[in-house]
């Protein structure tokens, strides 16, 4: 039988009949991670970002913009591009299942106030041998892909803005029964909203410096669910991402960017319930759950979206173990810095690292990487080690994009056109 311990966890994620049950460690440690369905939307796909601690908000532009700010595109010197990524996973467990990330993207600039952009991310979640009541069943190989689309637009000459639709598909079970329900793939549809900002101007002792911003609000979509037999539906995980960076172009030849960036799911926070004197759970006249701290999860996604900055229970993130709603959704913020190094936009040297808070999700790693570009043609590396004595899908493994950034094939004749500078 194949290993397939992780297709389980996942689904055990998906299927669970409570996922807003707590854990109180001693008094001052509350475990509240926040769960979503498709998860595998919050990899960062490509090794660039990989080794920049995921981040890809407010850093140049690049083929693989898409899954991180897709408004960046317009900035593109090149009026064309496309890029593979391949991210093997849990590859230090040495599984044999086969369990990977794919992900491919481009783009187009029609003019020079407009682009357009695509990507189509894949998780095969490997092999898994079903059995119902000891008896074996089939060999199903899970699997997740998302679809996506971009319109990408300047508002001004430093100022772009993004529209970008997508598509979700998630087949976890292949229809196989959960608590007595046949489940069903689970559909959704969403979007992404974006800007981006780049200024570029003089400084002193350098031949030039560049200043960006930018800020995505991903995943905005219908709620998923897997049994057409339950209204139970999941959150999908929503997010918001908010970047900085500054490059330094030291002699023309020499380059150093620093970028930070805070990424927060937009989704619901998990209450604390109640419990009686021996610990059971404590319902009410319709057959609810009371809760104790926090607010109700079960809400519709807009509502969703704002009760997510100030609906957490707050139990044990206050001085001295008292609630603390601020902090435990500052504890939510997920905290990034990376910085690149290039020379002659040939060679180029990534290092970053990546937190999150360990009550909620404990995700804590140094990323390094680095890539090559001759002509159209560029190929990145990058490379993860934890930091928190834990084991991370990405440890210990290379992952690698193969990209091409085409030039105009007749700019001479665009520039005419009016269509490019």
């Amino acid at each position: 039988m194949k290993k397939a311990f992780l297709p389980l966890l996942l689904m055990s994620l998906v299927f669970i009949t409570n996922v807003q049950g707590q854990t109180i460690i001693g008094q001052d440690k509350y475990l509240n991670t926040i769960t979503t369905a498709v998860p595998f939307l919050q990899i960062a796909p490509d090794s660039r970002a990989g080794a920049l601690a995921d981040m890809g908000a407010a850093t140049s532009v690049d083929v693989n913009s898409q899954a991180y700010n897709p408004a960046k595109y317009v900035f593109s010197p090149n009026i064309f591009g496309i890029s593979v990524s391949y991210s093997p996973w849990l590859h230090n467990l040495h599984l044999d299942d086969g369990i990977n990330l794919a992900y491919l993207s481009g783009y187009y600039r029609p003019t020079e106030m407009d682009a357009i952009g695509f990507s189509l991310r894949y998780f095969n979640l490997g092999s898994i041998l079903f059995t119902e009541d000891g008896i074996v069943g089939v060999d199903y190989n899970p699997n997740e892909f998302a679809i996506d689309f971009t319109y990408n637009r300047k508002l001004i000459d430093e100022l772009s803005i993004a529209m970008t639709p997508r598509f979700v598909y998630s087949n976890l079970t292949l229809g196989q029964f959960v608590d007595g329900q046949e489940t069903k793939p689970g559909l959704a549809g969403a979007a992404d909203i974006s800007l981006f900002y780049q200024q570029d101007f003089k400084a002193r002792g350098m031949e030039n410096s560049t200043l960006r911003a930018g800020l995505n609000i991903q995943n905005l979509g219908s709620k998923m669910r897997y049994s057409s037999g339950t209204n139970r539906r999941e959150f999908l995980p929503a997010n918001l991402k908010l970047g900085v960076g500054y490059e330094m172009d030291f002699d023309g030849f020499n380059k150093l960017a620093i970028t930070g960036e805070m990424n927060k799911l937009l989704v619901p926070s998990n209450p604390l319930y109640a419990e009686d004197s021996m610990g059971r759970p404590v319902y009410d006249e319709y057959g609810n759950r009371v809760i104790a701290a926090g607010r109700n999860p079960d809400v519709s996604v807009p509502q969703g979206l704002i009760q997510s900055f100030y609906d957490a229970p707050g139990i044990g993130y206050g001085r001295n173990g008292n609630p603390s709603v601020f902090g435990e959704e500052l504890a939510e913020i997920i905290w990034s810095i990376g910085a690149e190094y290039s020379y002659r936009d040939l060679f180029f040297f990534r290092v970053g690292y990546f937190h999150e808070n360990k009550n909620k999700g404990n995700r804590q790693f140094l990323s390094l990487g680095a890539g090559i570009k001759y002509n159209i043609f560029n190929i990145d590396v990058s490379y993860l080690v934890s930091t928190n004595g834990m084991t991370s899908p990405l440890a210990n493994t290379l992952r690698f994009t193969l990209s091409f950034d085409f030039a105009s094939f007749n700019k001479a004749e665009i520039k005419n056109q009016g269509k490019l500078r």
